[in-house]
């Protein structure tokens, strides 16, 4: 498979402005600080992991509505890192997001036809090509013509999501960047959402990246996961791998706190102790030390890289990957 995104050591650093004339003005939240990985062409690759740990600024830094700090992104084999002006404009095309929020995302002074057109207006289609184009938007994401002339409050959460979707993919895009598009729904309608984004992705031949906190969601929708923490990639690898025998510390307590279906099935809960530190002061080495059942001296003084733990490619940032493993 080719590789169609590819982002190296990102970085999104938010500075804090000192309070006062003695306080330190070199203060940043690090939000994304050093993360890798790359999507293939045609593949969804869910990032996960808790909220605050950087997976939304990754998305928006990698499109480029956030301005990365540092690294690098490859779209399509091209540097676009620097991409300003009108080189930027033209990739909007081929790079799109669908947003969290259903009902804040939509704009509620225009139609449903005025929201979806607007990408494609822009970008001067042809009047005619336009409504032709809308009409079989809004068929596939299973909306009706009737419902172009109506406004985003007459619609559910549900359906305000389908209109999104169906914005995003105005364009032909090549990637999609799903940031938890179905958290903010009930969960009957968040299977409904799903199944439409996997029958698009047939369709339409898209890439996901596909953020999320719900685990099982992104079991169900993935091909690959990467798991974060504190704005690192801490675990990537294949989805069946991975929450077969997950190998970084971090990662089998979030797997372990999936709910089991089966009754009879018992499932030990590993908990994690202390809380998350802050992202402005994060500690030494590494992130995860501080919380860490694991821990050692190595680990309050160097922060481990991501390194292959499986013949099958899965990766872990972890100094003590085996123990860790015959634990889980």
């Amino acid at each position: 498979m080719s590789t169609l995104l590819e982002v190296n050591n990102l970085k999104k650093h938010f500075p804090i402005k000192g309070s006062s004339l003695f306080e330190k003005q070199d203060r940043a939240v690090k939000a994304v600080d050093g993360v890798s990985f790359h999507v293939n062409k045609g593949e969804t690759l869910g990032l996960v992991g808790e909220s605050g740990c950087g997976k939304s600024t990754t998305g928006r830094a990698i499109l480029k509505l956030l301005e990365p700090t540092s690294g690098q992104i490859r779209f399509k084999g091209e540097d676009i890192t620097g991409y300003h002006g009108e080189k930027l404009r033209k990739l909007r095309r081929d790079m799109q997001l669908i947003f969290q929020d259903p009902y804040a995302s939509l704009n509620p002074r225009k139609t449903i036809e005025q929201i979806i057109t607007e990408p494609m207006k822009i970008f001067g289609m042809p009047k005619v090509e336009r409504r032709q184009k809308l009409d079989r938007l809004l068929e596939v994401v299973g909306l009706s013509s009737y419902h172009k002339q109506r406004y985003p409050h007459e619609f559910s959460g549900g359906q305000r999501q389908r209109v999104g979707i169906a914005r995003s993919l105005a364009l032909d895009p090549e990637l999609v960047i799903c940031d938890e598009p179905v958290s903010a729904l009930d969960v009957s309608i968040q299977a409904q959402v799903i199944n439409l984004m996997e029958e698009l992705q047939e369709e339409f031949q898209l890439t996901y990246l596909f953020i999320a906190h719900d685990l099982s969601v992104v079991h169900h929708i993935s091909d690959r996961v990467a798991v974060m923490y504190l704005g690192q990639i801490v675990e990537i690898g294949d989805v069946e791998e991975l929450y077969a025998n997950p190998k970084h510390p971090y990662t089998q307590a979030l797997l372990s706190a999936i709910p089991e279906a089966d009754p009879k099935i018992s499932r030990e809960r590993i908990t994690i102790k202390g809380d998350l530190p802050s992202p402005s002061n994060p500690p030494e080495g590494c992130k995860f030390h501080t919380r860490c059942p694991y821990a050692e001296e190595i680990c309050r003084k160097v922060n481990p890289v991501l390194k292959q733990v499986s013949p099958e490619g899965q990766q872990a940032a972890c100094h003590f990957v085996k123990e860790v493993a015959l634990e889980y």
